[in-house]
């Protein structure tokens, strides 16, 4: 498998071109077209900022279809075919492992995840071409289960998508919870789950705690409330969508949280993405992870202008380098980017704070400060967010 590009003292000639791969067909596929908006917005700022090697950056999307066979052919597509110099996505964990151990990382491209949080990501087979952008599960597995005994509950029961983002947060919520846990497994894309809920109940829980994708929470929490085993519910990150509240109704699930992880709080880079992000779209996003988006993508852009090089070894050995000091402060506008890029090709260096958060990465790709937010349903079906709290890696 060829590598776009080589290392070299002269410039590329071709354009920069960045691969975005996302679920756009599959059970988060309203997910994937929102995290696309930030995707867009951060190839037009950084082609206002007058681009990459002097030539406007491309972008170009595949879609997982939430399916590891589809996810590893249309990675090899945007690699071979499209000839991207790297790739924001995929977002699930499952879809990242199996892209980077067998394709991304074998062709030497990097990849950076907005969402993937399993802690299998930390430890893969990657040769450090994998990064993300959101913290690990193990980290908003402690918040859930801190928030769930906040509550006011010990004894509860524990229903997870059966793959490397459920077992993720099922270990992390059952380490670091003080009570009684019944955790259940769940077959993704099922159809019902019944069965998981009656062996659920054994202990006799006060509620029950719910990691699943969207499609599946809606068909869990209903099932749940028609058999009369729960009234009260806990949520991870994927159920943070109005599609949950509307499907099983407000006025049930008002009340109810649950965790994500979250961008940091406002700052001057997240002032100016909200204020682009506005004048571009008219709303700002109803999902999260769409700063994420925004970061990795200009992650990639900054790191092959310091590297002027399309090699992809070369940009990855770059990322950590413009995500952390010392170096200029760059933010999320055009004019800041501008100045950034100006920096790398004259050979300085660049600290960019993102939309989302610091891009301090450690020896892993892993994130080493950010933020989990706790969220509620509201009663008008909306969500709401209500804490905000800082992590910082030891």
């Amino acid at each position: 498998m060829a590598t776009p590009g080589s290392a070299s003292n002269e410039l590329p000639t071709q354009p920069l071109k960045i691969g975005l791969l996302l679920d756009f067909s599959g059970p988060l596929a309203e997910y994937g077209l929102q995290l696309r908006t930030g995707f867009e917005l951060a190839i037009k700022h950084i082609n206002e900022a007058g681009g990459v090697w002097g030539m406007p950056v491309e972008g170009v999307s595949g879609d997982t279809a939430l399916d590891p066979t589809t996810a590893v052919e249309e990675a090899r597509r945007l690699i071979e075919i499209e000839r991207v110099h790297g790739i924001v996505g995929p977002m699930s964990s499952a879809m990242a492992l199996a892209v980077s151990e067998s394709v991304s990382a074998p062709g030497r491209i990097p990849t950076i995840s907005p969402v993937a949080t399993s802690s299998q990501i930390t430890v893969a087979e990657d040769d450090d071409f994998l990064f993300r952008v959101s913290l690990a599960d193990r980290v908003e597995g402690q918040h859930l289960a801190e928030l769930t005994q906040r509550q006011g509950f010990d004894n509860v029961g524990l229903l997870y998508r059966d793959d490397a983002f459920g077992h993720g947060m099922a270990t992390a919520f059952e380490e670091h919870f003080g009570g009684t846990v019944t955790a259940i497994a769940v077959s993704p894309g099922g159809t019902s789950f019944t069965a998981e809920l009656e062996l659920s109940i054994e202990f006799g829980p006060q509620a029950l705690v719910v990691v699943a994708f969207p499609s599946e929470t809606i068909l869990i929490v209903r099932e749940a409330l028609e058999l009369g085993y729960y009234e009260q519910f806990v949520f991870g990150a994927p159920a943070r969508s109005s599609a949950v509240s509307e499907a099983i109704g407000p006025q049930l699930l008002a009340g109810m949280r649950g965790t994500y992880v979250a961008a940091l709080p406002a700052n001057p880079s997240s002032d100016a993405w909200t204020d682009a992000y506005l004048e571009e779209y008219g709303e700002l996003p109803r999902l999260a992870y769409v700063k994420e988006t925004y970061d990795a993508t200009i992650a990639l852009a900054l790191a092959a202008e310091a590297a002027r090089s399309a090699d992809g070894g070369a940009i990855r050995d770059q990322l950590r380098r413009i995500g952390s000091a010392p170096g200029s402060v760059v933010i999320a506008h055009p004019d800041s980017l501008a100045a950034g890029l100006t920096a790398l090709a004259d050979g300085g260096d660049v600290d960019y704070e993102g939309a989302a958060g610091t891009l301090d990465w450690d020896e892993h790709g892993d994130i080493t400060h950010g933020y989990i937010g706790v969220w509620e349903f509201a009663e008008d079906g909306s969500i709401r967010d209500v804490e905000l709290l800082e992590f910082v890696a030891d």
